[in-house]
């Protein structure tokens, strides 16, 4: 076990995930720099009541910027001694990435050599970068393993998220940067982004409306509770891995048609289902091997999918 991360930059501070991290971090006694340019993929009213409660916090720093902006990066490490960063922004979403693909290269690519170019010159704090599932293209067999080939990228969102995975390891080769790879599978929770299956289909039943299903409705995913997740980056955060790639998933597949019968028990509602052609981007199955983010961070997520959905209805009708 490294020394724990008593300074951390986190960027995307304002997201889903973000903002969930850095309220562990803040719980657990640390200063928090979140970085954010409060991108309009969705409202920024919503991305700044993620933040309400660690705004209260004096341990808790918003930066407004682009990770692009390679001065300011650099002056936001030179000014905090960062012992970690949890590299969080980007251009998020398969299939807006089809639409948009040279903004999510400039985005994702450029600013993720930003960030590690700018933790070289700062020292080598532990870097954790967030990479995803999409990675692993179209499969039709799991659990997936962290060695599998991943080089059939299906959205340019996945390319420039292996490509995040490829620049990251030549900062290690070269500077000795320690950065561990974190493949998030579908995760799912209070503060979900809106446009998510979990969230979106939730909304438009509690409003009445029909909730597009794309294909069949056989596809799998391995949906990943929230705090499941947060659990696995605290690790990751402390720890000195050298280079790593690893699975944060849950180890196990919901079908699309099982989701959305756990959401009409959730919500004691009957889902109005509008069927739509396959798209393209999307991939039938998404599936974790954990057994090396187990072995390596001792990652064990813990919320089973039901009680997920649960929590995240409620939230759903608290902020109604």
């Amino acid at each position: 076990m490294s020394a724990a991360a008593s300074r951390i930059l986190v960027t995307g501070a304002a997201g889903f995930i973000g903002s969930s991290l850095v309220d562990r971090l803040l719980a657990e006694g640390r200063e928090v720099v979140g970085l954010d340019n409060f991108d309009p993929f969705y409202p920024e009213d919503e991305k700044r009541r993620n933040l309400k409660r660690a705004s209260q916090s004096q341990r808790f720093r918003l930066e407004e910027g682009d990770i692009r902006d390679a001065a300011r990066v650099r002056q936001l490490y030179t000014d905090h001694a960062f012992d970690a960063v949890v590299h969080l922004a980007a251009l998020a979403g398969v299939r807006p990435s089809l639409e948009r693909p040279a903004a999510y290269a400039d985005v994702n690519v450029n600013g993720s050599a930003v960030l590690l170019e700018a933790a070289v010159r700062a020292g080598n704090p532990r870097f954790v970068f967030a990479s995803s599932s999409s990675v692993y293209g179209e499969r039709e067999d799991g659990p997936f393993l962290e060695s599998d080939p991943v080089d059939r990228p299906v959205s340019p969102y996945a390319a420039t998220k292996k490509a995040g995975e490829l620049l990251a390891h030549s900062f290690h080769h070269d500077h000795g940067l320690p950065v561990t790879c974190v493949r998030f599978f579908t995760a799912y929770g209070p503060r979900q982004r809106p446009d998510l299956a979990i969230r979106k289909f939730a909304e438009r039943m509690l409003r009445g409306a029909p909730i597009p299903v794309y294909g069949d409705g056989s596809s799998l995913r391995d949906y990943t509770y929230i705090d499941d997740v947060v659990d696995g980056l605290l690790r990751a955060v402390d720890r000195d891995l050298g280079y790593a790639i690893l699975n944060f998933g849950a180890g196990r597949t919901i079908r699309l048609m099982e989701m959305v019968n756990q959401l009409e028990n959730a919500l004691g509602l009957t889902a109005e289902i509008d069927r739509q052609p396959a798209m393209t981007g999307d991939v039938p199955l998404t599936w974790a091997d954990i057994s090396a983010a187990r072995d390596a961070l001792g990652y064990a997520p813990a919320v089973a999918f039901e009680d997920g959905v649960h929590r995240t209805v409620a939230w759903l009708k608290d902020c109604e």
